[in-house]
């Protein structure tokens, strides 16, 4: 084999390596804390027609406010990964804290009409895995041909080590009334995915995208019941970034292929990153002037990927063709509400969140598995129509003994195999703190 006719090769498994990667992303770090309520409840917010906090889990709680209101606040996310493999146990070394906006605008316009803007980040990923983490891999031999000798080989070993991905999400949204009961709500989904890199151990992409979707919501709420429904729509935020190879042979193949001294095989790539669908419905009961409890059962779409592909922006030509069947998953959210004082809130809140990544496909990037969150949180008003709220959460992962789906054959596709084996470990704590005030309306 011909040096010139490896590179492809070489390019291809390697951008394959980013693409599984990648993808793994948006499922392992779906972020469902839309807001500081949220945060304290579990997430628990679709059926709730009392909190400004619910506005971001359902629009259509605005009709049931006599009030604008203003909300701004910050998620503070601190992710805890590690993993012990063949070569000991490796902490993931990425930043000890993420910050997350948190923004909700809701203008009642008139006794049918309402509208909103909410601004939060319903994905994101920071992970680092230091090279070396997993075990090496098999390299791939080439033919002699000058400028290298026989035997010579290429450690194809796409092990991952960067992955960081931050997506906001803006939402427009209208509401309107339907008598004393009833609300509809519908608007649009704006992603930006202000920052994506993936590194593996011999290759780099960086890029930026948008993409739209849309959103639709009812609550229904009489006496003491109320219910309610959130669907976001599938979406595609299409990634335009360039993509490097980092391994010095790499480079050097590439350099010597096209008669260039020390140019690294650098492109522009295109990418697109599908987001799920989401679904949510809830019921909430207000047991007394007090207590309240509601339920909430959650599915996402992630059945939705089905493969995906990596194409070059300058020749349009496929770089890879990933294969992905995960599953669609399912989330059980509780959440209580006590009004401890006439000013001051108390929260509580349980879930229990399924993961979409079987062994077959499972992704030393994203950790992923099964997990509990149990949640605290508390509110006050102030004067003049301002609130404080704050709130906590921590998330236990299940420890994923991981021993590989199948065996690893070597080439660029590791996910599922035993080249990424090893008990993985994962928990998370997140701080919320949100300010919110209430205007007359229009």
């Amino acid at each position: 084999m011909k040096i010139k006719s490896f590179i492809p090769i070489v390019l291809t498994a390697a951008a394959c390596s980013l693409l599984s990667a990648r993808i793994a992303l948006a499922e392992g770090f779906a972020v469902p804390e839309l807001s500081v309520a949220g945060l304290g409840t579990a997430n628990a917010m679709v059926a709730n027609p009392e909190e400004r906090g619910a506005f971001a889990y359902n629009p259509a709680a605005m009709a049931f406010h006599q009030q604008s209101s203003l909300a701004v606040g910050s998620l503070f996310i601190n992710p805890n990964f590690s993993v012990r493999t063949t070569t000991g146990k490796h902490d993931s070394s990425g930043v000890d804290w993420i910050a997350a906006p948190l923004f909700q605008a809701a203008i009642r316009i008139n006794e049918r009409w309402s509208g909103g803007l909410s601004i939060n980040a319903p994905f994101g990923l920071e992970t680092r895995w230091k090279t070396g983490t997993f075990q090496p891999l098999t390299g791939i031999a080439i033919l002699p041909s000058p400028p290298f000798a026989a035997g010579t080989t290429i450690p194809l070993s796409p092990q991952p080590t960067r992955s960081k991905l931050e997506i906001l999400n803006f939402t427009p949204t209208a509401t309107y009334r339907i008598g004393e009961h009833l609300a509809f709500s519908a608007g649009a989904d704006f992603y930006w995915a202000k920052s994506a890199q993936l590194d593996s151990s011999i290759t780099q992409l960086k890029g930026d995208g948008s993409g739209w979707g849309f959103n639709l919501s009812a609550l229904y709420t009489k006496d003491a019941l109320s219910l309610g429904l959130n669907f976001h729509s599938r979406a595609t935020v299409q990634i335009d970034g360039t993509y490097r190879a980092l391994n010095n042979t790499l480079v050097a193949i590439y350099a010597a292929s096209n008669g260039l001294r020390g140019t690294p095989p650098t492109q522009s790539a295109q990418l697109d990153l599908d987001l799920p669908w989401r679904l949510t419905l809830g019921a909430r009961y207000q047991v007394n002037p007090k207590l309240a409890v509601e339920f909430d059962w959650a599915r996402n779409g992630w059945s939705e990927f089905t493969n995906t592909e990596v194409t070059s922006e300058r020749t349009g030509a496929v770089l890879a063709n990933d294969v992905l069947n995960w599953k669609d998953a399912n989330a059980y959210r509780l959440g209580v509400t006590y009004q401890l004082l006439d000013r001051t809130q108390l929260r509580f809140g349980y879930s229990y969140d399924e993961t979409a990544q079987d062994d077959e496909y499972f992704s030393a990037r994203v950790p992923s598995n099964d997990r509990n969150l149990f949640s605290i949180g508390i509110s006050h008003a102030l004067d003049h129509g301002w609130q404080f709220e704050a709130g906590y959460m921590y998330v236990m992962f299940k420890d994923r003994d991981y021993s590989g789906a199948r065996p690893y054959t070597g080439g660029a596709e590791i996910n599922g195999t035993t080249a990424i084996a090893g008990n993985y470990e994962a928990n998370a704590n997140l701080l919320g703190i949100e300010i919110s005030k209430t205007f007359n309306a229009l």
